[in-house]
């Protein structure tokens, strides 16, 4: 059985007063959960290392929200894989909706992310997802069969052994209207059975999470969808309380 995974992207939120403050309401609770469910908080790079050492002994891991494709250079402003695992992160999201729907990323940069990630020993947790007008065109499944096979196409299906998918419906971010369950669970049976054409190993053991207004009211029901593993959480993860009710629903 795939171990439930939960994952709070802070995005551009936070101050050093505030994440700790969060997180010291995080650990208590959360703490009889870590034996059963994987639990990441992905802080500003700015805050990586104080988020890091406040979670020390906590089975709360540490993770980053982007990083960029090369490991070293005349890039001013972006950050390396292994600068990520020098200041202790474990995780990192790549291909965001927000940075390909708003900073213009490709599919080849988010593979080259994807793959700096993996080089590094980072766990990459490839996001996916359609905007409105590409579902209402009909053109889901195109988009993100698209995003998956931009990674297995450039890296082969092994590159995914162990990495985490995130399908991210990019007309429900922020809406405060999720996907519905059985919605969300057809995307996430076809990007695992897209997994298994290559390799039903990993197909089986691919942690795929949804990400799009999850909130403590309907995390458990998507959970209880067989494909979904857990879940991408953003502004609900900003708040103790709705996070840590959104992570009692994983363990399930």
């Amino acid at each position: 059985m795939r171990r439930r995974f939960v994952a709070a992207n802070w995005k551009m939120n936070g101050s050093r007063a505030r994440n700790r403050q969060l997180l010291d309401a995080l650990k208590p609770p959360l703490r009889s959960l870590g034996g059963r469910v994987d639990i990441v908080v992905c802080p500003s790079h700015l805050h990586l290392g104080e988020t890091v050492s406040a979670l020390a002994g906590s089975p709360v891991r540490p993770g980053a929200q982007d990083l960029f494709g090369l490991e070293n250079g005349a890039m001013t402003g972006e950050i390396s894989a292994s600068m990520l695992v020098d200041c202790g992160a474990e995780f990192v999201i790549v291909g965001h909706s927000e940075r390909r729907g708003r900073l213009g990323e490709t599919d080849a940069a988010v593979a080259a992310k994807f793959a700096a990630a993996r080089a590094a020993g980072l766990v990459p947790i490839l996001c996916v997802g359609e905007t409105r007008a590409e579902r209402d065109a009909g053109n889901t499944e195109a988009v993100v069969l698209r995003q998956l096979d931009a990674v297995t196409g450039e890296h082969g299906i092994e590159a995914m052994d162990g990495a985490v998918i995130a399908y991210e419906p990019v007309w429900a971010i922020g809406s405060g209207t999720a996907a519905t369950p059985e919605q969300a669970q057809a995307v996430h049976a076809l990007l695992r059975a897209r997994l298994r054409e290559q390799s039903g190993a990993i197909a089986d053991g691919a942690r795929i999470l949804y990400g799009g207004s999850i909130s403590a009211a309907n995390a458990r029901e998507l959970f209880a969808q067989p494909d979904i593993d857990g879940g991408l959480v953003g502004g609900a993860s900003l708040k103790a309380e709705e996070f840590t009710a959104i992570c009692a629903g994983a363990d399930s």
